[in-house]
């Protein structure tokens, strides 16, 4: 585990020195954030090798900002459109991401509980984006310092690559600081 927290760390201070936008115009910046974002697929399938697997992948990381995206194909359930599984999968692992880039590999998220609402099936690929507040991220980081845990939820609108609204989910996680030992 020490080696993919280190991993971590360092796969956050490229991802965050890189440009989001930078494309083939910009060479050595676009070769320094799609670097970045396959380290970070990287150790998340070293971590959750199901994710990869199943084709989950992070599109776009940046403080307090998560996007994934997983593919239809490899995915698909009876009829032809996007297993139940996937939605869940793309839904959940950003969570996972977002509280590990933004807090460090000193905090363990924990899913506690998630629901989805499917609205309509997709025939493609499925995104989601989540966003923590700068506020929000102090006050995980507040609660978890000084008791060793703490609450928030994510809540994520899934589309497929038209656009379409096709699913719904409320996660609930619960963050633990590796190590705490309550003073007093």
């Amino acid at each position: 585990m020490a080696l993919i927290d280190s991993l971590i760390g360092t796969a956050g201070q490229w991802v965050a020195s890189s440009n989001p936008k930078a494309t083939l115009a910009q060479p050595l910046d676009w070769l320094r954030k799609t670097g970045s974002y396959a380290a970070v697929n990287r150790i998340i399938g070293m971590a959750i090798p199901f994710a990869t697997r199943n084709n989950f992948s992070v599109e776009e990381l940046r403080p307090g900002y998560v996007k994934a995206r997983i593919r239809l194909k490899g995915n698909k359930n009876h009829f032809g459109s996007l297993y139940a599984g996937a939605y869940f999968l793309v839904a959940e692992i950003p969570g996972g991401v977002l509280t590990l880039f933004d807090l460090g590999p000193n905090y363990t998220p924990i899913l506690k509980e998630m629901t989805l609402e499917f609205l309509q099936p997709a025939n493609s690929d499925v995104t989601v984006e989540f966003a923590l507040s700068p506020e929000a991220v102090a006050g995980i980081l507040a609660d978890a310092d000084s008791t060793g845990r703490a609450k928030f939820t994510l809540e994520g609108v899934l589309k497929d690559e038209e656009g379409n609204h096709v699913a719904n989910s409320v996660a609930h996680y619960r963050v633990r600081k590796k190590g705490f030992t309550p003073q007093g």
